[in-house]
């Protein structure tokens, strides 16, 4: 099957992006090289393209009652204007993707979905509706929705310039719908995957490629396009977990350290008794990070060893261009999790001294 095009493939290329197939999309992994596009979104704003995203809608009298039985976080504490991010979980406490709901009102949702799990997760959601009495739809949106991310500290003066919307006075993890972003009507939020400062504009599809061009323009100098190679690096030093590396079919929040986002004591929500279990008896495996004491570059899949036994696997890895130093995120054996516990990482069948430290790695000041 031929790789998809996002609405904004004719903008990448014509800047000169290196265009790579991720997910089954034709996306844009860099510009001018990924280090220097880290750097710039550290200290000024970028621009990504994440329209490949995935947006579902849900509408009805009993949306808050559905919403929450599928995902394990609370939905029904969350103020009408606030996002909530939450794992969406199966009957055996395995997480399907994680996602992140916005709550319009009790009867109004948009949950957006990882890129590579549109169609299972439209599946998956669809079969559920049943489960609540009649009145919920389930819409996906995701073909017409346009999805801009614009990040780093510059991010608010840049957005200012466009917005009739009170911008710095955002909070985070809230949004707003009906914003003009130039001629654009956007659905405007107060988050990102970069651990910086930073707004997702929602917008139609067909609005997406001069919204593009617009803040580009106006924000001169202060915004450069962003590539999926330097998104990868600034997750991962936020220790922001990607789905199919960090999470997968066979990991649960308690195993991902998201625990957090697991509300035991809601209503009835699918996973619920499998996790009540779990949190009672421990995982068998832990998600840490942790930075190579050798020199190195760790990566996805490589083994996680204590005295040649393995005890684990590395879920990402990069060198950071922030901290100066080669970095990682790997499941391992409880025993090993404490922060400052040694491993070895091998890379080429040799053993790469490493240490378990605190999350995330970078934090912004």
């Amino acid at each position: 099957m031929a790789a998809s095009k996002t609405p904004l493939y004719d903008n990448h290329e014509a800047l000169g992006a290196r265009i790579v197939d991720f997910h089954g999309w034709l996306m844009p992994v860099q510009y001018k090289g990924v280090i220097e596009e880290h750097n710039f979104v550290r200290n000024s704003a970028g621009l990504f393209d994440v329209c490949h995203m995935g947006e579902f809608l849900v509408a009805g009298p009993k949306a808050q009652d559905y919403v929450n039985h599928l995902v394990t976080n609370d939905i029904s504490k969350a103020e009408d204007g606030q996002c909530v991010y939450t794992p969406m979980c199966r009957e055996d406490g395995t997480i399907i993707d994680d996602l992140i709901v916005y709550k319009h009102n009790s009867g109004h949702f948009m949950l957006v979905v990882n890129a590579s799990n549109i169609e299972k997760d439209f599946s998956w959601a669809k079969s559920r509706l049943n489960d609540l009495p009649a009145g919920t739809t389930l819409k996906n949106v995701s073909d017409k929705t346009g999805l801009l991310a614009l990040q780093g500290p510059k991010a608010v003066e840049v957005l200012s310039k466009m917005c009739d919307l009170d911008v710095a006075g955002l909070k985070r993890f809230h949004f707003k719908d009906d914003v003009m972003v130039g001629d654009a009507k956007a659905l405007v939020s107060r988050t990102g995957y970069t651990g910086e400062d930073g707004f997702e504009l929602y917008v139609s599809s067909s609005d997406a490629p001069k919204l593009w061009e617009t803040i580009l323009k106006a924000g001169g100098d202060l915004v450069q396009p962003i590539g999926l190679g330097a998104r990868d690096t600034l997750r991962l030093e936020s220790a922001l977990m990607l789905y199919g590396n960090d999470i997968d079919d066979d990991t649960t929040p308690f195993d991902a350290t998201i625990g957090w986002t697991v509300k035991l004591d809601k209503g009835e929500f699918i996973g619920q008794d499998a996790l009540k279990k779990q949190k009672a008896s421990g995982v068998k495996k832990r998600l840490v990070g942790f930075e190579l004491v050798d020199k190195g570059v760790p990566r996805q899949g490589y083994k996680v060893c204590v005295s040649g036994k393995e005890i684990g696997h590395v879920t990402s890895g990069t060198f950071s261009p922030t901290l100066g130093k080669s970095i990682g995120l790997a499941y391992v054996k409880p025993d090993y999790a404490m922060v400052g516990a040694s491993f070895d990482v091998i890379i080429r069948d040799k053993p790469y001294k490493a240490r378990v430290v605190e999350l995330p790695f970078y934090r912004r000041g």
